[in-house]
């Protein structure tokens, strides 16, 4: 924004000039509704009842009746007034979010028209009131107490203006935190909007800790800021002691004073009248209205009136794997750690795959693999070192859209089969592409017994195995070049496992990074990283077989033998997948994260907690 809320006021205002002015002129007749508040009644009791002359004491609280009468005529013409000052600045607003919203693309325009010039039309209106009956309010009380008895307007006037002064000092440093407020508060909402529908996702992921703490984060910003903006109400509240009930307090104190000094008992009364039915009133609206109200008003008119920051352009990729040449995955001197003093579980790891490379992860259970799959994702951030994907830094939303994350829960959703498959495409995949995909990665078969694209899936029908082979077709469907399988296929047979697999390392300009659980899956890739916490071994399987004791031990572990539970074999990470190609059921097959020989019947879904989906 170029220009200050405070000059951009002026200026309107002036632009209004006749409409001020005759919001002024009305108001005068409240200005002189307050005068006869307290003169009236000070009369009435001075020159009428207590003089004995009850008719004059009448007559005079007939003239403070009268008063009242012209004061709420005034107050009627001062809503039509205020009514032509606000409507155009509301226009205004809206014709600025509309020309932002349709003009530059501004996501935020329809909250802005809907919302936001809503709240600055209402709370403009209701600032304009409280100010404007403050200010002839105070000018009709003030008036009224030197007219009554000088002293009066020292005793009460004093502590008024240093509670208006007091309160006017606060007026910037609320605005302040009263923004500071609002942006945690949004920030924290931004959080929950993305965490939760994610929660499934997360915990397939094993990313609980790192979004909690993240989430953790906001939620003490927007602590602070509140707490912050709590200490500063405060001053309003004593603003509002000493300019509006200070003044009740002195009277009283200093009454036997003031009588002794010529001040009379119907002059005193008037005074209390003043203070307690008009300045403490207007005060009370003024501290209330303009300490909350102003505040969320230059909020939000800085909001509206500030010029759009230029965006970094979306990334479109109208075509998949359109990169440019750069690693598809580069990590430098990465390092983590589940906490402060726990031990590494990567540590000082560099890796650089070029587009198009076939690399299987593998190791025991436990030692890490699947905190490098999520930590390649984004979903975890590592102590040190850097990681990029196709060049772009992780976290990172260009990142995240070049990579898709398939965990070993996979996710289908109530709904077709095309919806499920198409969920990581910014528009509907034509039928043709959605057959080719699914014959390649092998769920054709699934696809023709559902009865096509168009048949509603339900997730509880399906097994585990077929689960996992919508949610890498859903993956190979995506732009994305970089596909991380993290124990992906651990419930599909190996003939099943090699055909995904393939059609993933097969994609054009496509690289794929498997957390391996069978040695079929280390054979087919073209280099292999074995991990053994802080020391790895890289290189191709024949490589790792002459020069790694640890590779060797996994190679040996992983003899095949059918029907036999999964730790008898020697599977460091106690899989024994048997379900079939055709995949009409899983039969019965002992699942990776239970105790050994524990199983799972066909198409049970509660195989270890929420079911995750590919990020």
């Amino acid at each position: 924004m170029t220009e200050g809320l405070p000059r951009r006021g002026v200026r309107f205002l002036r632009a209004r000039w006749r409409v001020v002015a005759r919001l002024a002129a009305w108001s005068v007749l409240e200005t002189g509704q307050t005068f006869l508040t307290g003169y009236a009644p000070a009369r009435a009791l001075d020159e009428g009842f207590l003089a004995g002359r009850t008719g004059a004491g009448l007559a005079w609280l007939g003239v403070a009746g009268l008063g009242v009468l012209v004061g709420a005529f005034g107050t009627v013409r001062v809503y039509t007034a205020v009514a032509e000052l606000v409507e155009p600045l509301r226009d205004g607003l809206v014709a600025r979010v509309v020309a932002r919203g349709v003009r530059q693309g501004d996501s935020a325009a329809l909250s802005g028209l809907t919302q936001q010039a809503e709240i600055a039309r209402d709370t403009f209106a209701g600032l304009v009131l409280v100010s404007r009956s403050f200010v002839f309010t105070a000018v009709g009380a003030l008036a009224g107490l030197f007219s009554l008895a000088p002293p009066l307007l020292l005793v009460v006037g004093v502590p008024l203006l240093a509670g208006v002064a007091l309160f006017g000092l606060t007026l910037r440093p609320l605005a302040r935190r009263q923004e500071a407020f609002l942006v945690a508060d949004e920030a924290l909402a931004e959080r929950f909007g993305a965490v939760c529908p994610g929660l499934r996702d997360i915990t397939a992921a094993g990313a609980e800790e790192p979004v909690a703490a993240g989430t953790e984060l906001r939620i003490d910003a927007e602590q602070r800021a509140a707490c912050s903006l709590a200490r500063w109400g405060v001053l309003r509240v004593v603003s509002l002691t000493i300019g509006g009930e200070l003044p009740i307090v002195l009277l009283l104190a200093t009454a036997p004073w003031l009588l002794g000094h010529g001040v009379t008992p119907g002059a005193l009364v008037g005074a209390l009248a003043y203070t307690t039915q008009s300045l403490l009133p207007a005060l009370r609206n003024l501290v209330h209205g303009v300490g909350t109200s102003g505040s969320r008003l230059a909020v939000v008119l800085r909001r509206l009136l500030r010029e759009p920051e230029p965006q970094p352009p979306e990334p479109q990729p109208a075509e998949p794997f359109t990169e440019a040449p750069a690693p598809a995955l580069s990590l430098a001197s990465v390092t983590f750690a589940y906490g402060p003093g726990a031990a590494p579980v990567v540590e000082r790891l560099d890796l650089v795959l070029s587009p198009g490379a076939h690399l299987a992860v593998v190791g025991p259970s436990g030692i890490g693999k699947s905190t490098l799959t999520a930590l390649v994702a984004g979903l975890l951030e590592p102590d040190r070192g850097r990681i990029h994907v196709c060049g772009h830094p992780v976290p990172g939303r260009r990142a995240a859209a070049r990579r898709v994350l398939i965990p070993q829960q996979a996710y289908v959703h109530t709904g077709t089969l095309a919806e499920n498959l198409g969920m990581l495409r910014p528009d509907p995949v034509p039928e043709a592409e959605l057959l080719a995909a699914a014959g390649a990665v092998g769920l054709l078969p699934l696809l023709e017994a559902l009865g096509g694209p168009g048949a509603r899936v339900d997730p509880a029908a399906l097994s585990a195995g077929e689960r996992q082979l919508v949610a890498l077709t859903r993956a190979y469907l995506s732009y994305a070049p970089l596909a991380l399988l993290d124990e992906a296929t651990c419930h599909l047979d190996p003939r099943a496992e090699e055909r995904a697999e393939r059609a993933f390392a097969e994609r054009p300009g496509g690289t794929l990074v498997v957390v391996a659980h069978r040695i079929s899956s280390a054979r087919r890739a073209e280099k292999v990283l074995a991990m053994d916490g802080r020391s790895t071994a890289y290189g191709t399987h024949e490589e790792l077989m002459r020069r790694s004791a640890l590779y060797r031990d996994l190679v040996g572990g992983w003899t095949p033998v059918r029907s036999q539970p999964a730790l008898a074999l020697g599977d460091p990470d106690r899989v024994d997948a048997v379900a079939g190609t055709g995949l009409a059921g899983d039969g019965r097959h002992v699942v990776a994260h239970r105790p050994v020989g524990q199983v799972q019947a066909a198409g049970d879904l509660r195989d270890g907690g929420p079911l995750g989906g590919e990020d």
